[in-house]
């Protein structure tokens, strides 16, 4: 169903991508600093504290779509059979698991003022926890297992059970009583958020998205090269 790649041919297009999705990143992430530090109101009982959530929310989300993502890839590799996919996935994972902990710590920081405690069992933050040692096996299974078929079999099924995980982080705060709030924003109805702060909250999603695929783009050249070293000319 899908023809071989050629290192040399992917290397060419993503080695000249990255200029030009940092230039863009840094473009959008100017424009969504300015929009969260400047423009955006500050809450009525949270204050100046409530501009984490610019960072905080967005690292999360992009955390569990990258997990979402690589779930998907690896399950593609397994199913047809295609190299290509799982060296998608492990490129994507480094930036995946830094948002996870990037959510993880702003979450801790943001919870002091809030809750009065920089840490707390809720249901939230321990799923987020516990994906986060899923995006840790996941990388670890690279690096000590060998031989490719078996790296391949053992990172699909982590990848799988992590991916249960995700519906209970998105769902924990209707599921259980936890300390988050419920969920402000909400595609299907009405989001309780107001524009002056979802705007750059969408803004500094889009910057962080456009961090990941430069990383995941350095990431990949790299695996590229080594592929190349190897004399593999196709996966």
């Amino acid at each position: 169903m899908f023809k071989f790649f050629e290192p040399s041919k992917i290397f060419l297009v993503t080695s000249k991508a990255q200029k030009y999705v940092l230039i863009l990143f840094i473009t959008v992430l100017s424009v969504g600093l300015v929009e969260a530090l400047v423009f955006s109101p500050e809450d009525y009982k949270q204050g100046h504290s409530v501009r984490i959530m610019y960072v905080h929310v967005p690292a999360a989300w992009i955390s569990l779509g990258i997990f979402s993502l690589i779930t998907i890839l690896s399950l593609s590799g397994y199913i047809f059979k295609n190299k290509n996919f799982y060296l998608i996935a492990k490129s994507l994972a480094p930036s995946g698991l830094v948002f996870n902990i990037v959510a993880l710590v702003t979450g801790s920081i943001w919870g002091k003022p809030t809750w009065g405690t920089w840490w707390a069992w809720d249901a939230r933050i321990t799923s987020m926890l516990i994906l986060a040692l899923f995006y840790l096996m996941f990388l670890l299974a690279w690096r000590i297992y060998d031989g490719e078929e078996k790296v391949y079999k053992i990172t699909t099924i982590i990848t799988i059970f992590g991916l249960i995980n995700v519906p209970i982080i998105k769902y924990s705060v209707d599921w259980w009583n936890t300390l988050h709030q419920p969920a402000s924003i909400n595609i299907l109805s009405k989001s309780s958020i107001h524009y002056s702060m979802l705007f750059p909250l969408i803004i500094m999603t889009a910057a962080f998205a456009l961090f990941s695929l430069l990383i995941f783009l350095m990431k990949y050249n790299t695996e590229l090269i080594k592929l190349k070293n190897k004399g593999l000319d196709r996966l």
